[in-house]
C-alpha cells in the first residue's frame, strides 16, 4: 500500500480508506491498521485514527460499527470500532 509522505492527517486518512477498500464490502478495519500501517510505534497515532475515521463517516465514505451496529460518528462512543465500506443501494 503506497501511503506517500504527507502530512501525517493525509497518510492516515489514506490508509484508512485503502484498508477498507481492500477488505470489501463483507469485512471491515480498525483506526489500529492504519496507525500500524504508518509507525512501528502506532499507539500515539490512535486516537487521531479514530478521529479521522469519524470525518471520514461524516463525509460517507467510510461507516463506523461496533458490535455489528452502526454508530452515528457524531454521537459519544467508547470501546473498539471498526471501520467498513459504506452501504451501497442496491437496486
Amino acid at each position: 500500500m503506497a501511503l506517500g509522505s504527507g502530512p501525517l492527517p493525509d497518510r492516515l486518512r489514506a490508509a484508512i480508506v485503502a484498508l477498507a477498500s481492500a477488505r470489501g464490502e463483507d469485512s471491515s478495519t480498525c483506526p489500529s491498521d492504519a496507525a500500524r500501517a504508518l509507525a512501528d510505534e502506532w499507539r500515539p497515532l490512535l486516537p487521531r485514527a479514530q478521529e479521522l475515521a469519524r470525518e471520514l463517516a461524516r463525509a460517507g465514505e467510510v461507516r463506523l460499527t461496533q458490535r455489528g451496529r452502526s454508530l452515528d460518528p457524531d454521537e459519544e462512543w467508547a470501546g473498539p470500532i471498526r471501520i467498513r465500506l459504506p452501504e451501497r443501494a442496491h437496486g
